[in-house]
């Protein structure tokens, strides 16, 4: 019998969900087949089988998250007893994890014991319905679930406190929660989206940043854009592509930019040989940020082709967390959408970011005085204080608007 574990499947994962089981109870499994469909703080993974056997039993359920190292499932692979499909009734269920311990000393369950003493089969529930479970000391064990699957939501908990005997007078909390004058519906985070708000609360309470804003006359990029777009027959080049081609560009001329903080000893930069740019996309998981690698080896063409199958990935959750790893620097644009200017928040541990806003029209004059229309985009520098000083993102700034101004030298 093997224990399938739930993978690590990134370097910053520490737990997943698990969003589809692809194989069920009484399955042949070979190996390479795809077993489960895990959800890990940055992108939903596919989960290959190592070894072949019969699958006998699911100890997660979908939609349930647990640490890495947790027993997921289990697999008959023809050296010991099987314990039969999962839905088999036992009247002690093996617990999913157990440590090393001398013979003398039980080893803990790591399920929850009733109050008889016995454990039980973790129920299906979000996280918010266990943590309401435990204020008000429901036991889910007792609760019939209505949600898909026989998931316990929010309502079958309220009726079950309702129901119950004895049920404690409701606190002021427990009241909001129950009749929420603004009609709102609860979401739980995914794992995704809680790494998300993890690392940007990490990297707004603990990141000495500052930012700069530049203006860039783009007006020559723009008709020089149309004129290469005209040229090929099956791509086409975005303002972003030429954007990331210039900042690629900027960060060879000026690689303090190119540099991440380290905390080792009194503190130290990295200063990166190698030019990584994530480009900040949303997708239905969330903000995800991968990586174009070596962007300032790369021509215009090829970045707008990697680009186009990063966002691609994106969209359909197939990103893998090689093409989210490495990054050096970052661009958000959020022009599409009409912003101007906006500031962006750095995405640790790297050093600054780049918030792209949208192209606008802007009256102007001319060597001779005359008042002229240009095509003007405004830039803003987010940087890590501790290792980009304030000059040293104005000369940034500098050097990128020089070239996004005489464009000759993005596609150079």
């Amino acid at each position: 019998m093997i224990d399938i574990l739930m993978p690590r499947l990134s370097d910053t994962m520490t737990e997943g969900a698990i969003a589809t089981w692809l194989k069920k109870p009484g399955d042949a499994v070979a190996p390479g087949d795809l077993l489960v469909e895990i959800e890990t703080d940055k992108a939903l993974m596919e989960q290959e089988a190592y070894d072949a056997g019969i699958l006998v039993e699911i100890l997660v359920a979908e939609g349930e998250n647990v640490p890495i190292g947790t027993p997921i499932a289990r697999l008959d692979d023809g050296s010991g007893e099987s314990t039969g499909p999962a839905d088999a009734p036992r009247e002690e269920p093996e617990p999913r994890a157990a440590s090393a311990v001398p013979a003398s000393v039980p080893a803990p369950s790591a399920e929850p014991v009733t109050p008889t003493g016995r454990t039980h089969e973790r129920r299906a529930a979000t996280p918010l319905v266990r943590r309401l479970a435990r204020e008000r000391g429901v036991d889910l064990d007792g609760v019939v679930g209505s949600g898909p699957g026989g998931r316990i939501v929010r309502a079958d908990l309220d009726a079950a406190a309702d129901s119950a005997p004895g049920t404690p007078v409701a606190t002021a909390a427990d009241e909001r929660d129950r009749a929420d004058a603004r009609d709102s519906e609860v979401v739980p985070f995914d794992g995704i989206r809680q790494q998300i708000a993890a690392r940007l609360t990490e990297s707004a309470t603990t990141v000495p940043s500052f930012t700069a804003t530049a203006a860039a006359d783009v007006t020559a990029l723009l008709a020089l854009r149309t004129e290469v777009n005209a040229q090929l027959s099956d791509e086409r080049v975005s303002v972003n592509d030429l954007v990331v081609r210039a900042v690629a560009q900027s960060l060879r001329a000026h690689p303090d930019v190119n540099s991440s903080y380290d905390g080792e000893g009194r503190g130290r930069m990295l200063r990166h040989g190698r030019v990584h740019i994530g480009i900040a996309v949303a997708s239905p998981a969330g903000l995800v940020v991968p990586v174009i690698r070596d962007a300032d080896r790369a021509a215009v063409t090829t970045l707008a082709r990697t680009s186009r199958e990063l966002v691609a990935k994106a969209a359909d959750r197939r990103l893998t967390t090689a093409d989210m790893a490495d990054g050096t620097f970052t661009v958000s644009n959020l022009g599409m959408y009409g912003i101007e200017e906006f500031t962006a928040i750095i995405n640790p541990p790297q050093g600054a970011i780049l918030a792209v806003g949208a192209v606008r029209d802007e009256l102007a004059l001319d060597g001779d005085g005359a008042v002229t229309a240009r095509r003007m985009l405004r830039l803003t520098l987010t940087a890590d204080h501790r290792i980009i000083d304030g000059a040293l993102a104005a000369q940034f700034l500098a050097t990128l608007t020089g070239i996004l101004e005489h464009p000759l030298r993005v596609v150079a």
